[in-house]
């Protein structure tokens, strides 16, 4: 018997020693084939707020920007110090005194579908942003006069004058193949012989030779490109194989992603608290970088109270800008009239504002509404994508309470901003909205802010339309000398602070946090480097150069 319970014993032992190694084993089994790299796991994936716009022809805010850099290439591609490289277009020429340039472009460049890139993709490309006059189209659409294929490799534009920036600008000029585009239109269109120019097709597909290609469109969630493997530039080993643009900016869904590693870089729009919590997760950090964007409030020149110059000056003057880039936006700086200070052609002679309750009182006796306040309410409106607006509404609200002035604050999500801006009525008297250049200089910020071309968009809620602005304007652009060009610029500068159509709040800080222990971003690496300079709007997320280690991720879940 003794033996028999012996025997019975070492039975059971072994079977439980082999019931748990078949546990261990199938345990580690799966672990080992969680954690196998798959081809999805190379990816990059971003917020932003939606829409997002991927038509060439029609995207210009900053998520379109962000996939269109990503979805296109560029005759040239812009650099940090607002200079300009060779990207499709390996040289060019600069004739008859600035009014003709002619580029002349890589050969072999692929398309999406397989179509090589030739010049008459680049003349369609132009030809098709003018007529369809949305997006980037404001940057060629007083310039160029015509735009010609002279063979297949070479391109011409005949400027209708001079316009200094012109191969700064050829950043928003994105190339679309022609072929795909004119088979994809739709008929009785807004374009006559064009159709609806194959806009309806572009909302969902792309016909681009950049570094990603349109996978799939989820309206409303997501955009999904995938590397195209033939791209002329040329690919990394560690290059991402997949890039996701999703619309989900709500603070603890993105915290959320960011702590199970499905979000490498966050949205700019996040509340500081956010930020801050992100930071703490291990193997996240958060990138801060002066970025050429500044938050405006736009004060409607056309509608009461705001029409009146002096009590713009009063409100400009009664705000707590130290607390706003202390507590609010920390990291940013006090901006210095309309033009960022890290944008070329900038003038750092011209004053921030600052609070001073006493001149604020001054100029508000001035103002014609002195007196009768309580008759001109203020409508404020604050963008509902981007949280920490609503702490600077608020602000300004308690501040301008002090001189009697009430705001009266909306939460809009920017869609409804965008709607609101196209009619002079519908604006608001004050409205919070960052704004960027899209192309690295002064010139770019005062044209698509202050030039009344620009009136009825988002970009210009002042509604300025003032002719002296615009002669001034007009004229530096078309100067080619860049340092007479930057001359003019200061002049522009100053006239417009004097009207006082905006409170520039300050030149933004971007912070994006983002996962430093699994990627490598170029330009989080700058920021660490405290390098100068900037790029223009959606290039600071271009993926192509960036790099991924699923690995690493893998390591991390």
């Amino acid at each position: 018997m003794p033996r028999l319970k012996k025997l019975k014993k070492a039975v059971a032992l072994l079977l439980v020693v082999g019931l748990l190694a078949t546990l261990v084993g199938c345990g580690g089994s799966n672990q080992n084939q969680a954690k196998e790299v798959k081809p999805e796991d190379s990816i990059i994936r971003i917020t932003e707020d939606w829409p997002v716009f991927i038509d060439p022809g029609v995207g210009s805010k900053f998520s379109d920007s962000i996939a269109l850099v990503n979805t296109y290439d560029t005759l040239v591609f812009p650099k940090p110090d607002g200079t300009v490289v060779p990207h499709l277009a390996t040289k060019w020429d600069i004739l008859d005194n600035g009014l003709t340039y002619r580029f002349y472009l890589r050969e072999g460049v692929k398309f999406h579908n397989g179509d090589e890139l030739t010049a008459e993709d680049v003349e369609f490309s132009m030809k098709r942003l003018l007529d369809i006059g949305e997006g980037f189209a404001y940057l060629f659409t007083r310039n160029v006069a015509e735009v010609k294929a002279v063979d297949k490799y070479t391109v011409e534009f005949k400027l209708s004058q001079p316009f200094g920036p012109f191969l700064q600008s050829l950043v928003r000029l994105y190339i679309l193949n022609k072929d795909e585009v004119l088979a994809h239109i739709q008929k009785n269109g807004q374009y006559g012989e064009m159709g609806d120019y194959g806009k309806n097709w572009l909302l969902t597909n792309d016909a681009g030779s950049g570094p990603y290609k349109v996978k799939e469109v989820k309206m409303e969630e997501y955009v999904l490109w995938e590397k195209f493997d033939d791209y002329w530039g040329g690919w990394d080993a560690d290059a991402p194989k997949y890039f996701k643009l999703s619309g989900s900016v709500e603070p603890i869904t993105v915290r959320t992603a960011v702590g199970r590693r499905e979000l490498e870089i966050t949205d700019e729009l996040q509340p500081l608290e956010n930020y801050n919590m992100m930071d703490k997760i291990e193997g996240v950090d958060v990138a801060t970088f002066l970025n050429g964007h500044n938050l405006n409030m736009m004060l409607n020149t056309k509608k009461a109270p705001t029409d009146d110059v002096h009590f713009r000056r009063a409100l400009a003057y009664c705000i707590d800008y130290d607390a706003i880039i202390t507590s609010i936006y920390p990291g940013s700086s006090l901006s210095k009239g309309p033009v960022p200070a890290v944008l070329p052609g900038h003038d750092p002679t011209i004053p921030s504002f600052k609070r001073d309750l006493e001149k604020a009182k001054e100029e508000l006796k001035k103002s014609k509404y002195y007196g009768k306040l309580d008759q001109y309410p203020v409508s404020l409106s604050w963008c509902a994508e981007a949280p920490e607006e609503e702490k600077l509404a608020l602000l300004i609200q308690a501040n301008a309470a002090e001189l009697g002035i009430k705001i009266e604050i909306t939460k809009k999500p920017f869609g409804s901003m965008m709607a609101d801006a196209q009619k002079m009525e519908t604006t608001p008297n004050a409205s919070l909205v960052f704004v960027a250049p899209h192309y690295n200089e002064a010139g770019s910020m005062l044209m698509s802010r202050y030039h009344s071309s620009s009136c009825g968009t988002w970009e210009q809620m002042e509604w300025l339309q003032d002719e002296n602005i615009d002669r001034l304007i007009e004229d530096a652009l078309a100067t080619v000398d860049i340092n007479e060009r930057f001359e003019k610029y200061a002049k522009a500068q100053k006239a417009i602070f004097d009207l006082c159509p905006t409170i520039w709040l300050f030149d933004q800080a971007e912070k994006r946090a983002y996962q430093s222990a699994y990627i490598y971003w170029p330009t989080a690496e700058r920021a660490l480097k405290k390098e100068t300079g900037c790029l223009p709007m959606g290039y600071d997320q271009y993926v192509h150069d960036m790099k991924v280690y699923p690995e690493k991720r893998l390591a991390l879940l």
